[in-house]
């Protein structure tokens, strides 16, 4: 069942893979942030006596996600794979499923790997990555409404 009211952003899950057939969750991810890149035409018409109009034209998602490498983890494998890839090799299917269970899946997403096993030595090596839209997502409504 859906869930409602606030929740704690752990109940945000985050599975890729090379396709929608082989998506693993990704093990010790520990923060994400969300940026949504909306593009606006505007323009003034007369009839509207210097008021602009505007219209949304255009969207992408970047999701930044920030945790420890876990060597044997499919999902954290699979991305930090993705490290050295350039091109249509850095693409993957990522799906982000929320607490009330939309899921949003994002075939062909851009995947940016930032940080992989660095810091101090006493450190736990980090997988850093961003996940950049690339086309629109498949957007699946909870069950229910």
């Amino acid at each position: 069942m859906p869930q409602t009211g606030v929740y704690p952003v752990y109940e945000n899950q985050f599975q890729t893979g090379s396709s929608s057939s082989s998506l693993n969750n990704i093990a010790d991810m520990e923060s994400f942030s969300v940026t949504f890149d909306n593009g606006v035409e505007e323009w003034t018409p007369m009839d509207q006596e210097g008021w602009k109009r505007r219209l949304l034209t255009a969207k992408a998602i970047s999701i930044s996600v920030t945790g420890k490498r876990n060597v044997g983890d499919a999902g954290n494998d699979f991305i930090a794979g993705l490290a050295f890839k350039n091109g249509r090799e850095a693409e993957a299917v990522f799906q982000w499923t929320f607490p009330d269970g939309t899921v949003v899946v994002f075939n062909d997403a851009v995947i940016n790997v930032g940080a992989i096993g660095s810091g101090d030595s006493t450190a736990v090596g980090p997988l850093e990555f961003e996940v950049l839209s690339n086309g629109k997502p498949t957007i699946t409504a909870p069950s229910g409404t």
